[in-house]
């Protein structure tokens, strides 16, 4: 098995740095609908010089359409995926339910690769995505190498990795901070990486939320052996510099080649205090923590001229067969292969030689003179009668025009269906209620809520005494056997509901004949996607009136609750002040002094909530949902019961709230 290296390319600069290091596969972004909106990324020329550049050198190019998609903006969807595929774009990457659904169905030909901002972590999940028609899984960041071995053992889809570059503190896809902050969504490719400031559990002015960059370039044959065929690279920010820097080490490291030499001009060139290996190695401490310090950034300064040269000229990766017949009579002609392409041109007919004739091997050395293009001369052929001469300026034509024919490329056809529109639904009535509960005691004896839902960990007398549903986690690594268990055990218990705010876990309660409900987690955007998911919780991202004109059945939103910004594998409270000082009653303190709690689960995530609960009491009137749902936290019984009748009778709030994103919207 060959790895494929896959580099980031921000701007032309950094996609020509990457081809010429070697890189096997790009990826990059339009204009719109990409999870690197602030990158340079590329106009419709662009795109296309981009895809031929790339292709004449054996180089695929991958299209990242990586973000949630608005109804509104769908159609400009369809109209980059149908321009792409004529420039010859090799795949999309995308994470939307909804435009995955347009592809599929407009596009069948289309190659889709399932973002890491699916939050893809079981193979359950994995399976979801085969189903879809995605053949490529994004791993996400957090997994451990068992974890990946266990998705390989149960699956067969072709699996693609992060081995260098920045990691999230929180799971991608299930990041809201830099949403709810100041507007700029990480799901809608503007993430402002708040997460970099002063984020403290213990009011030091810590960085709490900041983690080092990944590497793991030394991993590659571990990584082999887990079957992953992609070797993916972040970066679509950083400079080219960066990107000729890690292609450079990776390919050192494929051909046993990387040394502590590379490795420390991979930290020169960018790094926060080092590079860390913890999710892989599942050895998650208060190492894996850092920011950029000046000396990190100083130490960048000393090598990028040096990292520089090293995409300054044409490369010479792509094998060419060469084939020259030269006989008395005939015009001479010249065969050449390569890219998968076989391409003939013809020239002059030779001459009788007066003094000396061309040798064989004078013809194959001047032929091999393919300096200055990507090519380099891995077969010659020489087919020639005695006795001849053409002059060397023919010679050089015949392998110049052959050169150019193989680098031509054309735009292809494209096999397109028209994209359905959607009405704007219109609803009247008013919403129903359901809530989900972080623990049983919260439940009041009577209350309003159509649905409930208790955590899966919760005791199953709770389930039975509140007949109520099961919520399953979003952040499931390597606990999808254990979850498949207690689930029948709540099945036989008589538990029927299961909310589900992961793709994987979805499957996994439906294929256990539950009635599966959709959390917001999943991410629903758009009225394509809500038909895609029973009862679906919209995106708490969308406004109010994009929520309201979702055209699919009985969707909802959040009206009330603590909303979690962050679904985060490593506990930043855990790890600066220990549980034992926490006692589950662990925050955050921002660098303005607000609060964040953070809510350990005996799952391997936390989850970090807003500072205030969203209050939609006194505004029920703008609601146009077929339900609301009830996000209840840290509240006591007591509260559940006053908040409840506030929404019964539209009251306003005697506290601190926020209206969430629902007026203000995302960029």
């Amino acid at each position: 098995m060959k790895f494929e290296i896959l580099a980031p390319a921000g701007s032309q600069e950094s996609l020509v740095a990457g081809v010429r290091c070697g890189a096997d596969a790009v990826y990059l972004g339009g204009k719109v609908l990409n999870a690197r909106r602030n990158a340079g990324n590329f106009n419709d020329a662009e795109l296309e010089r981009a895809v031929a550049y790339c292709h004449q050198r054996g180089v695929k190019v991958y299209l990242t359409m990586n973000t949630l998609c608005r109804d509104s903006e769908m159609e400009e969807a369809y109209a980059l995926v149908k321009k792409s595929l004529s420039y010859g774009v090799d795949a999309f990457i995308v994470q939307d339910l909804g435009v995955i659904q347009m592809i599929k169905s407009c596009f069948p030909d289309a190659k889709l690769h399932g973002s890491t901002q699916m939050s893809i972590v079981t193979p359950e999940g994995v399976h979801a995505l085969k189903e879809m028609g995605i053949s490529r899984a994004v791993l996400p960041r957090e997994l451990t190498a068992e974890e990946i071995a266990e998705i390989r053992e149960k699956t067969d889809l072709e699996l693609e990795m992060f081995i260098h570059g920045a990691l999230c503190m929180s799971v991608s896809g299930q990041c809201y901070l830099s949403s709810m902050l100041g507007q700029r969504s990480g799901n809608r490719g503007l993430c402002a990486q708040p997460c970099r400031l002063s984020f403290s559990a213990d009011n030091s002015k810590s960085f709490d939320l900041s983690l080092k960059d990944l590497s793991l370039i030394r991993q590659l044959s571990k990584i082999k052996q887990l079957g992953v065929i992609s070797l993916k690279i972040e970066g679509r920010m950083k400079r080219p510099e960066y990107i000729a820097a890690a292609v450079t080490a990776v390919k050192k490291a494929i051909d046993n080649e990387y040394s502590i030499k590379d490795e420390i001009l991979l930290k020169s060139v960018f790094s926060r205090s080092g590079f860390t290996q913890g999710y892989f190695n599942n050895e998650m401490s208060r190492e894996m923590f850092g920011i950029r310090q000046k000396e990190d950034v100083v130490a960048a300064n000393d090598v990028l001229k040096e990292l520089s040269h090293l995409y300054d000229n044409e490369n010479p990766l792509v094998p060419i067969d060469l084939k020259l017949e030269c006989l008395r009579d005939n015009p001479v002609k010249l065969t050449a292969s390569a890219l998968g392409k076989t391409v003939a041109v013809t020239g002059d007919i030779p001459e009788a030689a007066v003094n000396k004739p061309m040798s064989r091997e004078g013809l194959e050395e001047r032929l091999s003179k393919l300096g200055g293009t990507q090519f380099y001369a891995e077969n010659v052929e020489i087919i020639l009668d005695d006795g001849l001469i053409l002059p060397v300026s023919k010679i050089n034509a015949l392998r110049r025009e052959a050169v150019q024919k193989l680098s031509e490329t054309e735009r292809k056809r494209v096999k397109a269906f028209p994209i359905e529109k959607v009405n704007p639904k219109s609803a009247e009535g008013k919403p129903y209620f359901t809530a989900r509960f972080a623990d049983a005691e919260q439940i009041p004896d009577r209350h309003p809520f159509e649905r409930i839902f208790i955590p899966v960990w919760s005791d199953i007398e709770d389930f039975i005494d509140n007949r109520a549903g099961v919520e399953l986690p979003r952040g499931l690594f390597g606990k999808e056997e254990q979850l498949e268990t207690r689930l029948l055990q709540l099945k036989r218990a008589g538990v029927k509901n299961a909310l589900c705010g992961n793709l994987g876990a979805y499957k996994l309660a439906e294929k256990l004949g539950f009635n599966v409900f959709g959390d917001f987690g999943l991410n629903v955007f758009n009225s394509s996607a809500a038909g895609q998911i029973h009862s679906p919780i919209l995106s708490f991202e969308l406004t109010i009136d994009e929520a309201n004109q979702i055209n699919s059945e009985d969707t909802g939103i959040i009206a009330y609750g603590r909303l979690p910004l962050m679904l985060t594998r490593n506990c930043p409270v855990k790890y600066n002040i220990g549980c034992e000082k926490c006692r589950k009653n662990g925050f955050l303190t921002d660098r303005k002094g607000i609060v964040f709690p953070v809510v350990c689960s005996p799952y391997p995530c936390v989850e970090i909530l807003n500072s205030v609960p969203l209050y939609m009491a006194d505004r029920m009137r703008e609601i146009k949902t077929d339900f609301i749902h009830f996000y209840f936290t840290d509240e006591s019984k007591e509260d559940v019961e006053k908040i409840t009748v506030f929404y019964k009778n539209g009251s306003r709030a005697d506290f601190d709230y926020t209206r969430g994103l629902y007026y203000r919207g995302v960029l």
